[in-house]
């Protein structure tokens, strides 16, 4: 499998980082995983734009899938005359509706699902073209999904939004790659249920026994400096901050 990180920023995007998009490549199949706010232009410096085969939303805050909407107008109203057939979409609950909303002015009410095959995430077990994908709700104030990714005998388990839960320590048992959220700052937040700071993905990863950290979703507002020595503090694998425009082997 290959990782390219299209966006890392947390909440909003930095003028060096889209948010939130990670795009997983293995046997020429391209599964993307979010796409925040300006993902959707840095995607296409890494694949055009009808060649993504599908896209697992995390949850439906506007920093992990608002660049849907855009991405509905380039398939709806494809150059050539066109339409684009459906490519599936995996989200929590309601993300047909969300994004319908956020749009505001879809031509019919089910517009959305002419270019986009809507899938409801629950914790499960299920296949994506050559991928084994295991998804498990985590720690977030909306509906929210961590992600483990198989082929190959190797894995790649991201986090999405989440505060401090067992669910993420199974879902990242092992697992080769861990891209863990850090948005918060170690003895600055301490808000339940919401985010992890540099330390707890740490601790998150060390639990788990993940071969390798990569932490992402810090804001332009926090240090990653800071969440990058705390994480190294408590846990002894490799670890790095993710970078944008940067692949990643696993």
């Amino acid at each position: 499998m290959k990782l390219t990180v299209v966006g890392c920023s947390g909440s909003f995007p930095s003028a060096e980082s889209a948010c939130s998009s990670y795009l997983v490549e293995a046997d020429g199949f391209r599964l993307l995983l979010d796409m925040g706010n300006g993902a959707l232009g840095e995607l296409q410096r890494h694949c055009g734009l009808y060649d993504l085969d599908a896209i697992f939303l995390s949850h439906l805050h506007a920093d992990h899938c608002i660049d849907m909407c855009a991405y509905f107008v380039a398939r709806y109203y494809r150059h050539d005359g066109g339409r684009c057939d459906p490519i599936p979409v995996y989200g929590p609950e309601g993300t047909e509706h969300r994004l319908t909303t956020a749009y505001a002015d879809t031509p019919t009410a089910s517009s959305m699902s002419e270019v986009f095959d809507f899938h409801t995430v629950k914790p499960s077990t299920f296949e994506v073209g050559p991928f084994t994908v295991h998804t498990e709700r985590v720690a977030h104030p909306v509906e929210a999904y961590g992600i483990r990714v198989e082929h190959g005998g190797k894995s790649l388990t991201y986090s999405g939004d989440t505060g401090i839960t067992p669910a993420l320590d199974e879902l990242a048992r092992d697992t080769d790659l861990f891209l863990c959220e850090a948005a918060f700052t170690h003895g600055k937040e301490d808000i339940p249920d919401l985010h992890l700071n540099g330390r707890e993905a740490g601790e998150t990863a060390a639990r788990a026994g993940a071969r390798r950290l990569l932490l992402t979703h810090i804001p332009p507002w926090t240090d990653p400096q800071a969440n990058l020595t705390d994480a190294r503090a408590v846990y002894d694998g490799p670890v790095e901050l993710a970078t944008p425009r940067v692949s990643y082997d696993i």
